[in-house]
């Protein structure tokens, strides 16, 4: 299994520290915002910055050019989880968002596959995400990338990709 990361090409995608944290809250506010809270910057900034310093979570922020310079157009957020059984750390894609005017130009696909590169060589067994169950537009998605619905839900549909 090989997932290589298409990227459209006036897109560049790569992982933000703790010092970049700036680069993804207003993504991550409007994220909220989907998902029907209130949005809250400080609450955002907050979240976004201890989980970085904390090293909880690992965010991959893709930068579309706009009048000559990279702009924050869409992220994912990855917390790692682990298998006592098959001693392995797996990965959950908890966040997956691009902006509006950004969207149906493939950055979706190439955040996806760059979390599944990123998995995949940290030797996860499998990346997990879950999405609303009227999320239509990201189910599809991720069942042409190859996720596996794994169990009905009334809120959310579970997915999973198995790596190795």
């Amino acid at each position: 299994m090989n997932p290589t990361t298409t990227t459209p090409a006036s897109v560049e995608i790569r992982q933000i520290r703790f010092n970049e944290a700036f680069l993804v809250i207003p993504l991550f506010d409007q994220y909220r915002v989907f998902y029907k809270q209130a949005s809250d910057i400080p609450r955002a900034k907050a979240f976004i910055e201890a989980r970085l310093q904390q090293n909880e979570s690992v965010i991959f922020v893709a930068f579309a050019k706009q009048d000559g310079a990279l702009h924050p157009a869409g992220f994912t957020q990855l917390y790692p989880t682990y298998s006592s059984v098959r001693t392995v750390k797996n990965w959950i894609l908890n966040d997956l968002f691009v902006e509006a005017a950004y969207r149906k130009n493939g950055l979706g696909e190439a955040l996806v596959r760059k979390a599944m590169e990123f998995a995949a060589a940290t030797g996860a067994h499998f990346l997990q995400l879950e999405t609303a169950i009227d999320n239509f537009t990201a189910q599809k998605l991720y069942e042409q990338i190859g996720f596996q619905q794994q169990q009905p839900d009334t809120d959310f549909r579970l997915y999973r990709y198995t790596l190795r």
